[in-house]
C-alpha cells in the first residue's frame, strides 16, 4: 500500500480531496499534527487559509468513513518556537519532511520549496502546481461594460455603481445572498487568486482579507471588523492616455516634463487612481524607469512598471530598495499614514521625482496635511504642483513656491519672514499663503487676508496674554497694530522692566501692542432670560458693557433704554452664550 503524507499548503488547496476523487491517489494519508497546528493557529487568527484547511480535513474524513482512502494523524504537535519560526524558518516543512522521510511515504506539496527540499534528501515527492483556474468567479458575473464596483452584504440586495468614475449611479440588482452564500463565494474567492499566477492575496487580517484576482480589486470583511459578511470587487472601466484629459498646454508639460512633486488629490471615486495611471504610462513612453508603491496594487500598469507592495515589506525595505533601483519617476498610490508622508518627503528631498495620491476633499487640504510633518519652509522642496481630480478631470492646478516678504494685510518691512506662496497655476493668481505666526503655522487665504488675520491675531494675542493675566479685552486697530486691555496691576509685569517683556511679545507675534488699563470696569449685576428669538441681559447700567466667560472677553454690547443687551439666538455669538450658560460657566458683565 503506498504512503502519502500531506502538507499545509496541499490542505488549504482542497487538492487532496480532489486527487482521493478523481482517484489518482490510494491507500493510506498520513496528516501530521504539524499541520492541523497551522491551520489551528491560522483559524485562530481570522485568516480565510486556515478555516479552508480545517474543511478539507473534514473532507477527507467523509472520505474514509465511504472506504476510500485511509487516514491517520501522526507525529507531535509543533512547540512554539517551531510555531514561530514557521515560515522563516521553515521549521514546520522539516518537520513533516522528517516524517515522510521515516515512514518512506510519497510527500504530497503545493510549496516549491519544499518539494525540492525534499527531492534533496532523496525524497518521493507528487508536486502539485496549481493551473490557471477556467470557471469565472461568480461576483464576475454581476460586472457589465458599465459596472465600476459590485457591492454584496448578508441578506441584502446586491447594489452596483455604474458609470465612470464622477460620473456614476448606484443600481439595485434582483440578487439577495445570505451569509452563508456570500462566506462560499469569498473561499472561492481567496481559493482561485492562490490558483492564479497573476493574482495575490494582499491583505489577510482577523476580519478582513484584500485580493488583487486579475483586474478585480476584491475586499472581504466579516464579523468582528463587520456586522456580517460582506464583499466589494472593484474593476477599471476605462484607461486614458494623458492626451485624452485635454489638459492645457502649460499643465500638461508641467506634468509632463517640469514638475517634480506631484500630489493628485480628490475625494473618493473621483480618479484619481485612473489619472495617475495615465502619468504613468505616459512618463514610460518617454523612455523612463517607473516604478510605483501601492496599498493595495492594483494600479493597471504595464508589466515594464514595476509595483511594489507596502503591505509585504516594511517602509526602510521600500526606502532603500527604491533609492537603490533609481527610477526616474515613482507614483505613491496611496499617501495615508505618517510612515507614508515620511517615505515620500525623504524620496522627495533625495532627488526623486514623486506623483503621490492623496485623499482630500480640496486642493488646499492636501497640502495642509503635510504641514506639522516637516518645516513649512521646505514645503515647496518636496511639492511643486497639487492636481486637485473632481469627476474624472483636472478641474484645479495650484504651484507652490516660497519667498521672503511681508504677508498679505500687513504692511510694515520688519514683519517680513519666509512665506510659501500657493498660486492658481493657470493664471497665476496668489490664492493662499503659508507661513509662521507665532507658535503656529497658518494658512491664509490670500482674498480673505484681512479678515482671517484679525481673528488669528486676537486668538493668539489672548492666548499669549492668559500667561500674565485673567482677564484681557483685544481691539485690533489694523493689519500691524493692537489695543490689549488688562487690569491695572497687571501692565507694569507685562511691559517689563524698560520694555523688554512686550519687546519679545511683539517680535513672537510679529505685531505692534499698546498695553492700556481696563479703566472703569466694574462687575456689574445682571439677570438673564429668553424671550423669543433672542437672550436679553438685564444691566444696571449705561452705554457699552464687556461680557466676559470664565476670564475671557466675549464680546461688547451697547445697553438700550430699558437697560437691556439683546443677542440673537441664531447668530454664532448666540449660540457660543447659549452653551456658557448651559454649562453654567463663569458669564461676567463689566462696565465699558
Amino acid at each position: 500500500m503506498v504512503i502519502y503524507v500531506v502538507d499545509t499548503s496541499v490542505v488549504i488547496e482542497r487538492v487532496v480531496s480532489k486527487l482521493v476523487e478523481k482517484k489518482e491517489i490510494e491507500g493510506r494519508i498520513l496528516i501530521p499534527r504539524a499541520v492541523v497546528s497551522e491551520l489551528e493557529n491560522q483559524a485562530n487568527k481570522g485568516l480565510e487559509i486556515g478555516m479552508m484547511g480545517l474543511e478539507e480535513l473534514q473532507n477527507l474524513q467523509n472520505l474514509k468513513k465511504d472506504g476510500k482512502i485511509e487516514i491517520e494523524f501522526v507525529g507531535e504537535r509543533p512547540t512554539s518556537y517551531q510555531m514561530k519560526y514557521a515560515k522563516p524558518g521553515g521549521e514546520i516543512d522539516a518537520l513533516i519532511r522528517e516524517l515522510a522521510y521515516n515512514e518512506d511515504a510519497v510527500l504530497i506539496t503545493a510549496d516549491r520549496v519544499q518539494a525540492e527540499s525534499a527531492k534533496a534528501f532523496g525524497m518521493k515527492v507528487k508536486f502539485f502546481e496549481f493551473k490557471k483556474p477556467i470557471k469565472k468567479l461568480e461576483i464576475e458575473k454581476l460586472f457589465d461594460d458599465k459596472t465600476m464596483s459590485v457591492h454584496l452584504k448578508g441578506d441584502c440586495i446586491v447594489v452596483m455603481k455604474k458609470g465612470l468614475p464622477g460620473n456614476w449611479k448606484l443600481v439595485k440588482g434582483k440578487e439577495k445572498y445570505d451569509n452563508e452564500k456570500i462566506k462560499e463565494m469569498a473561499k472561492d474567492i481567496v481559493e482561485k487568486t492562490n490558483m492564479d499566477k497573476d493574482s495575490f492575496v494582499e491583505i489577510s487580517r482577523r476580519g478582513s482579507t484584500i485580493v488583487q484576482y486579475k483586474n478585480y480589486r476584491i475586499v472581504i470583511t466579516k464579523p468582528p471588523v463587520s456586522d456580517g459578511w460582506e464583499i466589494t470587487a472593484v474593476k477599471p472601466l476605462k484607461k486614458l492616455n494623458l492626451d485624452e484629459y485635454k489638459l492645457p498646454e502649460a499643465i500638461s508639460e508641467r506634468v509632463k516634463t517640469k514638475a517634480r512633486g506631484i500630489i493628485i488629490a480628490g475625494e473618493t471615486g473621483s480618479g484619481k487612481s485612473t489619472f495617475a495611471m495615465a502619468i504613468a504610462e505616459d512618463y514610460l513612453k518617454q523612455g523612463r524607469i517607473v516604478k510605483t508603491v501601492e496599498s493595495p496594487r492594483d494600479l493597471d500598469l504595464p508589466d515594464d512598471i514595476t509595483q511594489y507592495s507596502k503591505n509585504f515589506t516594511s517602509s526602510e525595505e521600500l526606502h532603500d530598495i527604491l533609492f537603490l533601483t533609481r527610477p526616474d519617476n515613482l507614483i505613491f498610490d496611496e499617501i495615508r499614514d505618517t510612515p507614508d508622508f515620511k517615505l515620500y518627503i525623504d524620496l522627495r528631498l533625495a532627488g526623486s521625482d514623486c506623483v503621490g495620491v492623496m485623499h482630500s476633499a480640496s486642493p488646499i487640504d492636501a497640502i495642509q496635511r503635510f504641514i506639522g510633518r516637516l518645516d513649512s519652509g521646505m514645503i515647496p522642496s518636496v511639492l511643486d504642483t497639487i492636481l486637485f481630480v473632481e469627476k474624472g478631470n483636472v478641474e484645479k492646478v495650484y504651484s507652490l513656491s516660497i519667498m521672503v516678504k511681508v504677508p498679505s494685510g500687513m504692511t510694515e518691512s520688519d514683519l517680513a519672514r519666509p512665506v510659501v506662496e500657493v498660486k492658481n497655476f493657470e493664471d497665476g493668481k496668489l490664492e493662499y499663503e503659508i507661513y509662521s505666526f507665532g507658535d503656529s503655522t497658518v494658512v491664509i487665504p490670500v482674498s480673505k487676508e484681512k479678515k482671517a488675520t484679525n481673528k488669528l491675531a486676537e486668538k493668539e494675542i489672548e492666548r499669549e496674554f492668559s500667561k500674565y493675566v485673567d482677564r484681557i479685552n483685544v481691539e485690533i486697530v489694523d493689519s500691524n497694530r493692537v489695543k490689549v486691555f488688562v487690569p491695572s496691576g497687571s501692565v507694569s509685569r507685562i511691559i517689563g522692566k524698560q520694555g523688554k517683556n512686550i519687546e519679545k511679545i511683539e517680535k513672537k507675534l510679529g505685531v505692534r501692542i499698546d498695553v492700556n488699563e481696563l479703566e472703569g470696569k466694574e462687575k456689574i449685576d445682571y439677570e438673564v432670560y429668553e424671550k423669543g428669538k433672542y437672550i436679553i441681559f438685564n444691566v444696571n447700567s449705561e452705554g457699552n458693557v464687556d461680557f466676559y466667560v470664565d476670564g475671557e472677553f466675549l464680546f461688547s454690547g451697547i445697553v438700550s433704554k430699558k437697560g437691556e443687551v439683546k443677542v440673537s439666538k441664531k447668530s454664532d455669538l448666540g449660540k457660543n452664550v447659549l452653551k456658557a450658560l448651559d454649562k453654567k460657566k463663569n458669564v461676567e458683565v463689566f462696565s465699558g
